[in-house]
């Protein structure tokens, strides 16, 4: 029988002394990881200084006392809306499997919905972002500005509605430079 966990979970606001340790979770949560191309980490800081991330929705989850986890959301823009995009979210791979992703996301949602954006965009695994309420995109008019294979780029509803914006969505630039920072 599963031992119940004692571990005191707490999600927070990054904070500038935050980002060697997040650095060092997204470089190690992605060290393996199927799709990833070892830009990650340097995607956080590229990010942060574009000044796309959205303070409010940098959030790192913390077991007892230590990051395990952390999540980015970043303004972009679909047609003549604002919208979010969840990218990346990382936890450690000890820690895994463990609900700290869902905590970190419905974390992120929550705040978002409070925020008044309407769309959470993430190009992922179906599997494992359908649970949170991610559709395919193309449902309500969305495209990826670039290949991606069927059902990956996805959205979630914030507010519970799903007007139709037939756009593409246009990421920071940031995204789409590969230099380490």
């Amino acid at each position: 029988m599963k031992q119940p966990s004692t571990e005191q979970i707490v999600i927070r606001q990054e904070t500038p002394a935050d980002y060697r340790a997040v650095f060092d979770l997204v470089s190690r949560a992605f060290g393996n990881a199927e799709h990833a191309d070892g830009d990650e980490p340097y995607l956080v800081g590229r990010l942060r200084k574009s000044g796309a991330v959205i303070e409010e929705l940098s959030l790192v989850a913390e077991v007892d006392g230590q990051i395990a986890g952390h999540i980015l959301f970043t303004e972009v823009r679909a047609g003549d809306t604002v919208q979010l995009a969840l990218a990346p979210l990382s936890v450690l791979p000890v820690r895994q499997n463990r609900g700290i992703g869902s905590l970190l996301v419905n974390a992120g949602h929550e705040r978002g919905k409070r925020l008044g954006y309407d769309y959470s965009i993430v190009l992922g695994n179906p599997g494992y972002y359908s649970r949170f309420g991610y559709f395919p995109a193309g449902q309500i008019g969305l495209k990826a500005p670039f290949p991606v294979p069927d059902g990956c780029f996805m959205v979630h509803p914030l507010q519970g509605k799903t007007p139709v914006i037939s756009a593409i969505v246009e990421y920071a630039n940031a995204f789409f430079q590969k230099d380490a920072c």
